[in-house]
């Protein structure tokens, strides 16, 4: 259930590897036709001010209370039909991924409870930010141990450690689907497969195991019958991340990975609390969500107009699909009120260009990681349902 919107790839590649966002800077104004996008772009006051200015003008005229309600329980309806128009010729693949998430790519895999136990070992959090990061792109994360640095240590094996650590956790005895592996991602709102699929064909650890699902019927099924669609390492199914009533197929403190590539904003915002909630019971203990979604004034919001705001900041697209627009501390507020501690949280500040009409476009999205802490702190109280 990705957004409406088309989305970019992020950054151009340099010497056959794109870099991570935050690379290409443009300097020189007169060169802003040079390249197709141009990263941390900073907003000038007059910017900024006409960007809220906009805001307020589209959000003056609200959606009728009747069609809201339409909205909201033919919400499977209008995505089915988005599906049925746009099948999976909507998103290009998302090999992206793998750059900003190196969690998902193959190698990270192999050391991932190794790195988090190592990191266990120092709580501090530090600031980290590139001597040309601006400051759309601050992050925080944990410190690296000796360990993660190529450091010997006499640290006990890692299967030894993982069992002391994990010894406790109720994994259903059952079999699910993917049982047996390992390493298990989930996707939520995966759509046709454009996350999916770029993780199955680079990833070939036998010991992964992918879920996807989304509240189209119609993307499932496109996902399904695609060519690349492996049952035996993969698993699709329908599912609606706000129905309370339905649970997900893998059992409690089973998955590694959560990945949420622009869904959180097609909730009715004040249902993705409860949402992540139970999102959040299914990671293990060092288990991370993963977002990319759409930020306060990106060009998305900027262009709707009057008549199409349903609540602030939360629209309605022609087609009958919703969106709305998140800023850093909104995300962080539901990420930590869902017992999860921040690992990365910053802006994307784009400036995208349409060089053959000379058109200049200013996307904002923002990125976040978040972790399940380890047992040493992990607090035994399930995140509230609020």
């Amino acid at each position: 259930m990705a957004g409406s919107s088309a989305e970019s790839v992020p950054a151009a590649a340099v010497g056959g590897k794109r870099q991570q966002f935050g690379s290409r800077f443009l300097r020189d104004p007169a060169r802003v036709f040079h390249h197709n996008a141009w990263d941390n772009v900073e907003w000038s006051e007059e910017q900024a001010a006409a960007a809220e200015r906009k805001v307020r003008e589209n959000s003056s005229q609200r959606v009728c209370q009747e069609k809201q309600v339409d909205y909201e329980l033919n919400a499977h309806k209008y995505w089915n039909d988005f599906y049925k128009i746009h099948e999976n010729g909507f998103f290009k693949d998302r090999h992206w991924l793998f750059t900003e998430f190196p969690e998902l790519a193959p190698i990270q895999n192999e050391n991932h409870l190794k790195d988090l136990l190592s990191e266990n070992k120092s709580s501090e959090v530090h600031e980290c930010r590139s001597p040309e990061d601006g400051p759309g792109l601050t992050t925080e994360e944990h410190n690296c141990s000796s360990n993660s640095l190529g450091h010997k240590t006499q640290a006990p094996p890692v299967e030894e450690s993982v069992i002391q650590k994990l010894s406790h956790l109720e994994i259903c005895a059952d079999e699910f689907p993917g049982s047996s592996a390992t390493y298990r991602i989930l996707e939520v709102g995966c759509g046709v497969g454009n996350t999916v699929f770029p993780i199955l064909q680079t990833n070939n650890d036998p010991r992964l195991f992918v879920y996807c699902c989304d509240f189209s019927s119609t993307a499932i099924e496109l996902v399904q019958t695609n060519s690349a669609y492996d049952p035996s390492r993969c698993f699709a199914f329908v599912h609606n991340l706000c129905d309370e009533d339905k649970s997900y197929p893998v059992p409690r403190d089973s998955l590694d990975i959560i990945i949420l590539i622009f869904v959180l904003s097609a909730v009715v915002p004040d249902k993705v609390q409860k949402a992540l909630n139970r999102l959040s019971r299914l990671l293990k203990p060092g288990g991370m969500m993963l977002l990319r979604d759409y930020g306060r004034y990106d060009m998305a919001q900027l262009r709707f107009k009057k008549g199409q705001c349903l609540s602030e900041n939360f629209y309605v697209r022609g087609d009958g699909t919703r969106v709305y627009f998140f800023t850093q501390d909104e995300l962080d507020t539901l990420f930590t009120t869902a017992g999860l501690e921040k690992v990365q949280n910053l802006v994307d500040r784009r400036l995208q260009v349409n060089r053959g009409k000379q058109l200049t476009m200013y996307r904002v999205w923002i990125q976040c990681k978040y972790r399940k802490p380890l047992l040493s702190t992990y607090r035994e109280t399930p995140a509230p349902d609020m």
